[in-house]
């Protein structure tokens, strides 16, 4: 099926497991995986991005930085969403933001049906949107996304690009949003088609010769290359309550995804 984008396909795959193999945020896949999913990991991201440009502040109410959350309220799609985890756990590990004193306001259901939201996240009214309520004041600061809709609108950490930058060079490279699953019954009955997805993935990848290397490259593929944005993701996981207990980075994979890129 033909989506206008890749994560209207979560919820299909997650509910339904209508894919056999498919793109997934990495925190949809934590969940899923907790819950019996029948998909493994392969070792290869194909969406990463810094993510502090995506929150923002209306600068029309006052100057605001990120440890003016502290008591104040924020808004976002999801609480499950991957790049609400990513940033939360950048701006309390970071920026000083105590997220035990910030009231948190959702607009979606997670993915996964079988997740509930805490008891401290507020869901708001279904006529409500993030822009809206943050040009209204009814929430202080908000993950908006790539591109901001109103020029009142500033990022929340200044310079958030030049920080998204020196955060990926100091913490094992840009965090991961969206990597390849693939049904973990193929990879016992078919696993030369695995190998032969993989390879077909890191190919396209490799087409594209501009792209940065090292900590600042977005689509990194193997364990290794991922490990340490891997382990960041299952930390701030469970410290958001989106998982019950940590998982290690091995046990994301099965023997024939984790020998993928090595």
């Amino acid at each position: 099926p033909d989506f206008p984008v890749p994560n209207r396909g979560f919820k299909p795959l997650v509910r339904e497991h209508k894919f056999d193999c498919g793109e997934l945020a990495i925190v949809t896949f934590l969940q899923a995986r907790v819950y019996g999913l029948p998909y493994v990991l392969l070792p290869a991201t194909v969406v990463g991005r810094g993510q502090l440009h995506t929150v923002a502040y209306n600068s029309e109410r006052g100057a605001m930085k990120p440890s003016d959350l502290n008591g104040k309220k924020f808004g976002v799609r999801s609480y499950t969403q991957t790049t609400g985890i990513w940033v939360r756990g950048i701006l309390a590990e970071s920026y000083g933001v105590d997220w035990s004193k910030v009231e948190i306001t959702t607009m979606e259901d997670p993915h996964v049906a079988q997740y509930k939201d805490p008891s401290f996240v507020k869901r708001a009214p279904e006529t409500k949107q993030l822009p809206q309520m943050l040009i209204d004041g009814e929430i202080d600061a908000a993950l908006i996304g790539d591109k901001f809709p109103d020029p009142r609108f500033k990022t929340l950490v200044p310079d958030a690009e030049g920080a998204n930058k020196k955060w990926a060079e100091t913490h094992g490279g840009v965090p991961i949003n969206h990597m390849v699953v693939v049904r973990e019954s193929i990879c016992k009955e078919r696993p030369e088609a695995v190998e032969e997805i993989f390879r077909l993935f890191k190919a396209a990848r490799d087409l594209d010769t501009s792209a940065p290397k090292g900590a600042l490259d977005p689509y990194r593929f193997g364990v290794e290359a991922n490990r340490a944005a891997l382990e960041r993701v299952i930390d701030y996981s469970v410290k958001q309550q989106m998982i019950p207990k940590k998982i290690a980075v091995d046990e994301l994979f099965n023997d024939v995804t984790r020998k993928l890129g090595a």
